[in-house]
């Protein structure tokens, strides 16, 4: 009676073995990983879209004379605020790419709002201008802390996915992909030209 359960023991635990290096538990909490620094992602940009339209209505007051550049502000926020974005969007590289880039225009026409600012000082006394500059400039770092948080955990996935033994788990049961971390634009290594 000893001797089969002892049997029974050693075949369950070489059966059991092989399965717990597997991997699969570990991909499938580093997809939910990169789940969730995507939403971290999408909640920096909610923040900002939520934020840009105080500051542009703050602006107008102060700046009429600089209406192009509010208005390239306000068309790139309408034109981010009017893309549908969910979790396969992280699937789709052209899609992935086409957001990114609009993320990418609104990031250039605050940058030139900002140069408004520097180009006419008396929209700096206005505290409620500086409180709104200081809230989107905390908003691009979270921006920024929330992409390398994604890109980390897009490295991590996608490195469980490729190493053995996993890749073979993943080939055999799972069939998840890479995911497509984010990348800079073209034309970000050049620094930008600030002219007055």
């Amino acid at each position: 009676m000893k001797l089969k359960r002892m049997v029974l023991a050693i075949v369950a635990a070489l059966i059991l073995a092989p399965l717990a290096g597997c991997g699969y538990n570990t991909m499938q909490a580093n997809e939910e990983a990169v789940f969730a620094a995507w939403g971290d992602v999408e909640a920096s940009y909610q923040r900002r879209t939520d934020l840009i339209p105080n500051l542009v209505e703050v602006v107008k007051g102060y700046a009429k004379h600089e209406a192009e550049t509010l208005t390239a502000v306000t068309e790139a926020r309408a034109k981010v605020g009017s893309m549908q974005v969910s979790k396969d969007l992280l699937k789709d590289p052209q899609a992935f790419n086409k957001f990114q880039q609009a993320q990418g225009e609104l990031s250039g026409a605050l940058s030139r709002l900002m140069v408004v600012v520097e180009k006419y000082p008396d929209l700096k006394a206005n505290q409620n201008f500086m409180d709104l500059q200081n809230q989107l400039e905390g908003t691009e770092n979270r921006i920024n802390v929330a992409r390398v948080r994604y890109n980390k955990a897009v490295q991590e996935f996608n490195t469980s996915i490729r190493t053995f033994p996993n890749s073979l788990t993943n080939s055999m049961m799972l069939h998840l992909t890479r995911k497509e971390p984010f990348k800079a634009e073209e034309g970000a290594k050049v620094a930008p030209k600030v002219k007055f």
